[in-house]
C-alpha cells in the first residue's frame, strides 16, 4: 500500500530491513501460560544505534544500562523481556539486566556491550534469571522472527503493533512496539523497537529518531501515566549499499518522513489498543501560536478523563473539549475557536451552530472519532491520540497483580 509517498510493506515488521533476524520463546516470565516473553533482535552486521528513554525518576535497570551503552553510539542487538520490569530492584536487577545480554551476547557471538536490554511487566519483582538462562537458547533467529517479537513484548496488549515501509527502493525502516496502559510518554513510550538497512551517520541518527519521537510517540496518551520502562531504540545497519545519510545529505528529508511515518502509525495503533479502549481519538490543534502550546493542547484533550469519557459514552459534550484547551496552558480566545466532530463543525469563530444530534451520537459510536479544533491564533499544529476510558480500563487496572 502506498500512502504519503511511502510503500507500506504488507505484514511488514521489524526484521522487514535487510539483515535483522528475530526470534522469541516462552520463559515463564509472564503469568500468562505458554506466552512468547523473552526475545531477541539481532543485525547480521554493527550498526549506528540510538535511543530515547522515559524521563521518569524511577527508571528501570534496563532503561540504565541501554542508555550508557547508547553512549558510543553502536550497537547489535537487542534482549527483551515481558512479565517483569526489573524496576526498583537495585543492584541485583542492574545485575540481571547485565546477565541478560551477556547471556544473548554469547549465544550470538557478540560482545556484552553490543547488546541493548529492555523489559516491561511488574515494577518491584525481580527477574526470574533461572527461567531466563535455561530458556534463552532456545531463540531461533530467523527473518520472519519479527511477528515473534512483537508479540514476546506484549503485556496487556490484545494485538501486536507492526509496521515496514520501504522509500523507493533505497530502504527500508521497520518497527514493533507495545503499549496498552501506563501510557502518557513524556520521551518516546513503552517499549519500541526500530530498524532500518540504511547507513546513517550516529549523530543525526539520534537528531532523527528524537524529532520523530516527540511529534509521535510523546503525542500518546493513554491513562496519563508514565512508566519507568519507556524506550524507543533504533538501529541502522546500513545494508542497503546506499550512501551513509547524514543531517545535511540529500537523503535525510526522505529518512525523517518515513521514521515519522512509522512512528506514527506505531502511535497511532497503540492509542487504537489502549486498555479497555474500544474508540482511537484522534485530536487536531491548528492555529496556536507555536508548536510547544499546540503540543500542550492536544495532548491535555486527549488525555483528559473527562472528554474520554464523553467519547466513550458517545456523548457530544463538546464543552469539555474546550475547557481542557482552556487549562492546557496554550493561548485561546472563545471567540475565535472552530471545532469540528467528524466532518461536523459544531463551533465556528466562537459561535454554536446547530447541529443533528443523533447524527452526532451516532458518529460518535465510531472506531475512530476524529477531532479538529483551530485556535485561529497563530499558524502552529499538532495531532495527538488517545482513547476513550470504559469500565474494562478499571476492572484491568483493579486486577494487573493478582
Amino acid at each position: 500500500m502506498v500512502k504519503n509517498g511511502l510503500d507500506f510493506i504488507a505484514g511488514g515488521s521489524v526484521t522487514s530491513p535487510e539483515g535483522f533476524n528475530a526470534g522469541a520463546v516462552s520463559a515463564g516470565i509472564s503469568h500468562l501460560p505458554d506466552k512468547l516473553d523473552l526475545g531477541i533482535l539481532c543485525s547480521q552486521s554493527p550498526c549506528t544505534a540510538a535511543g530515547v528513554f522515559t524521563r521518569n525518576r524511577i527508571q528501570a535497570a534496563p532503561v540504565v544500562l541501554s542508555r550508557k551503552r547508547l553512549e558510543k553510539g553502536r550497537a547489535v542487538a537487542v534482549v527483551a523481556s515481558s512479565g517483569c520490569a526489573n524496576t526498583f530492584t537495585g543492584a541485583a536487577g542492574m545485575a540481571d539486566a547485565e546477565e541478560m545480554a551477556r547471556l544473548a551476547a554469547e549465544q550470538n557471538g557478540l560482545s556484552p556491550d553490543d547488546v541493548l536490554v529492555a523489559s516491561t511487566g511488574v515494577i518491584g519483582t525481580r527477574l526470574p534469571m533461572a527461567k531466563i538462562r535455561q530458556s534463552i537458547g532456545g531463540i531461533k533467529l530467523k527473518p520472519d522472527g519479527g511477528h515473534d517479537l512483537a508479540r514476546a513484548i506484549m503485556t496487556t496488549d490484545t494485538v501486536p503493533k507492526e509496521v515496514a515501509v520501504r522509500v523507493g527502493g533505497k530502504f527500508t525502516i521497520g518497527g514493533i512496539a507495545k503499549g496498552s496502559g501506563m501510557i502518557h510518554p513524556d520521551m518516546g513510550t513503552l517499549l519500541c523497537f526500530l530498524t532500518t538497512d540504511a547507513g546513517v551517520e550516529p549523530a543525526y541518527l539520534k537528531k532523527a529518531l528524537g524529532k520523530a519521537v516527540d511529534i509521535s510517540f510523546n503525542m500518546v496518551s493513554i491513562d496519563g501515566d508514565t512508566s519507568p520502562n519507556d524506550t524507543v531504540l533504533l538501529l541502522a545497519n546500513g545494508r542497503a549499499q546506499g550512501a551513509v545519510i547524514t543531517g545535511d545529505g540529500p537523503g535525510a528529508g526522505e529518512f525523517q518522513h518515513a521514521l515519522e511515518a512509522v512512528c506514527c502509525h506505531l502511535s497511532r495503533e497503540i492509542a487504537r489498543d489502549g486498555e479497555g479502549a474500544t474508540r482511537l481519538i484522534e485530536f487536531t490543534v491548528s492555529g496556536a501560536l507555536n508548536l510547544t502550546e499546540a503540543k500542550l493542547a492536544a495532548r491535555t484533550v486527549v488525555s483528559s478523563p473527562l472528554v474520554k469519557a464523553a467519547v466513550h459514552g458517545s456523548d457530544p459534550n463538546w464543552g469539555r473539549i474546550v475547557a481542557a484547551v482552556g487549562r492546557s496552558g496554550a493561548a485561546i480566545e472563545a471567540d475565535r475557536v472552530d471545532l469540528k466532530v467528524g466532518e461536523v463543525y459544531l463551533i465556528e469563530g466562537g459561535a454554536l451552530l446547530p447541529y443533528d444530534h443523533g447524527q452526532m451520537v451516532e458518529y460518535l459510536r465510531s472506531a475512530e472519532v476524529s477531532i479538529a479544533l483551530n485556535l485561529n491564533m497563530g499558524t502552529a499544529g499538532a495531532t495527538a491520540w488517545g482513547c476513550d476510558l470504559s469500565q474494562e480500563y478499571v476492572a484491568i487496572n483493579s486486577e494487573y497483580t493478582s
